[in-house]
């Protein structure tokens, strides 16, 4: 699950035995040197090769490469620069945004970029509906589109929308060409899109690998880029490795130039081996176990928040995670512009837990499980094969759970999966997380006004989650921020478990990869010496 108006607070880059600057160092004696073939193994694929519908970090590693988005956020600072658009102002209420896009900007089908592209591009990604739930977010209470003329656009919203302009710099709203507009989702999906990106799909093989080859007369990057026109590397692969310790022994023997969802188990070797590691917590709603509150089992609050207490999240940081993960003390990530420490709340205590599901009815019976009118206290937990630390994580979580009487099983699927499960609601429990740097993320993930695919019921949450999204003003909006947080987590609506830190493994031959704001990477600085 992957997937962040920037407020008061900033983002920070979190190194784990690597650059503590998130990208791989360029030598001091060596100058950057084009060419060359980046060969990066990821765990798995979600079977669409379309960026407005995809949602697994491990695809968007790759799609992101293919486009371009109107606006980039500092990874450092969280501040919104220029790449597509040159400029824009944003309306007082923060209702209207005129963007002004850069002059000969062209796709890679030789199509211009113009006001109308985008105008189109942002009219079609609703119709999307499920397939597309994060750009359909950000585009919520749209009111209309004017095309000024061919390089000035106005996007119109019903109410403020403060989130709007960072949602401009996520690939969710990258840009895409008229002809891929116009596609079926299922076509965009298969054959990919034409973008205006530094690298263009060349190969699609669904589970397997996604090539890209270098664009050539690339001169529109973002201003974050450090190099001007072209990207230096020629190419791209993208290999399907679903087993950690290959991925770890193919880096090792020089087979792939990077790896990513690095197990803590093989850090040490990694290192010995002279690769570099790079990570970064991911901003956003963090990895946790998301109830379907549609569940009997769930009706109970004193069941959801003996659930919470009944985790401990430091073990399964210590046992599973990389090296720097924080357990979570939120539903935000640290990383998240208007994060709220709730760590009094987020908190371990098994007795406590214990005597919650006494008062709920559910007392200890044969084999330790809690019964109540002779139904065990159980549920099964919902996962999906797109990286290495889900499952060990979740057989603690098992243990944990165990531990106080609560009967746990075990569900895995595949990434590409996702999208079903969630629109479906055929699920007790989900394991995942959704990145993001910005906190109207919660507003995706917890608002019954959108998919509301954990089944919140309808409160007051709904109203802040609603007035923190059209509050302009950035004190008073992360003051509802906080406020949402903390109805999420005291009707625990989700147990939050673990921030989300990205770690990569990355060959000592590889210079400046990047990461981007949201923890994924950008590769048109990389290059190989």
């Amino acid at each position: 699950m992957a997937a962040l108006a920037v407020g008061s607070t900033l983002l920070s880059a979190c190194g784990s035995g690597g650059s503590s600057g998130g990208s791989t160092p360029a030598s001091a004696a060596a100058a950057p040197k084009a060419g060359g073939t980046l060969t990066f193994a990821v765990g798995s694929d979600a079977g669409c090769v379309d960026p407005q519908q995809a949602g697994s970090n491990d695809t968007i590693y790759s799609l992101r490469q293919i486009v371009d988005s109107l606006t980039d956020q500092d990874p450092k600072t969280g501040k919104i620069v220029p790449w597509l658009a040159r400029s824009w102002e944003i309306s007082a209420d923060a209702k209207t945004f005129t963007f002004h896009l850069k002059p000969g900007v062209t796709f890679s089908d030789g199509t211009p970029l113009t006001a109308q592209v985008v105008k189109d591009n942002f009219e079609a990604l609703p119709k999307l509906g499920t397939l597309a739930t994060l750009g359909t977010g950000y585009l919520g209470g749209l009111a209309g589109i004017k095309a000024i003329d061919a390089q000035t656009i106005e996007i119109d919203f019903q109410q403020p929308n403060a989130q709007f302009l960072q949602a401009t710099s996520t690939f969710s709203l990258g840009i895409v060409s008229e002809a891929s507009v116009q596609k079926t989702p299922q076509a965009r999906c298969g054959d990919g899109i034409i973008g205006s990106g530094p690298f263009v799909l060349s190969k699609y093989v669904a589970g397997q690998s996604i090539s890209l080859k270098k664009r050539t007369g690339y001169t529109w990057g973002s201003s974050l880029f450090t190099k001007s026109g072209d990207a230096y590397l020629d190419a791209l692969e993208f290999k399907v490795v679903p087993e950690a310790g290959v991925r770890t022994s193919s880096l090792q023997s020089g087979q792939v130039d990077a790896i990513g969802a690095v197990a803590q188990s093989d850090e040490a070797a990694l290192r010995g081996s002279g690769a570099q590691l790079l990570a970064r917590a991911n901003p956003g709603v963090v990895f946790g176990l998301n109830l379907n509150n549609s569940r009997p089992i769930f009706a109970d609050p004193n069941v959801r928040k003996a659930l919470l207490l009944a985790v401990n999240r430091q073990q399964i940081v210590d046992t599973v995670f990389p090296t720097g993960t924080r357990p979570a003390t939120s539903v935000l990530a640290h990383t998240t512009p208007d994060y709220a420490d709730l760590s009094s709340s987020v908190t371990f205590n098994a007795t406590k837990a214990g005597a919650l599901l006494d008062a709920a009815g559910w007392k200890l019976g044969a084999g330790g499980i809690r019964q109540k009118d002779g139904a065990p206290l159980a549920f099964t937990i919902t996962w999906f094969a797109n990286a290495a630390t889900n499952q060990p994580a979740l057989e603690l979580v098992q243990q944990q759970l165990k531990a106080v009487g609560v009967q746990v099983d075990l569900k895995q699927l595949q990434i590409a999966q996702i999208s079903q499960t969630l629109t479906g609601g055929d699920f007790d429990v989900l394991w995942g997380n959704v990145t993001r740097a910005d906190p109207d993320i919660l507003r995706g993930q917890f608002s019954t006004k959108g998919l509301n695919a954990y089944k919140l019921p309808a409160t007051d949450l709904d109203t802040v989650l609603a007035q923190q999204a059209a509050e302009p003003d950035p004190t008073k909006r992360a003051a509802l921020v906080r406020q949402a947080q903390q109805l999420v987590v005291d009707n625990a609506y989700v147990v939050p478990v673990v921030e989300l830190e990205t770690e990569l493994g990355v060959g000592k031959n590889v210079h400046d990869l990047n990461f981007e704001a949201s923890s994924r990477i950008q590769l048109h600085d990389t290059w190989k010496s």
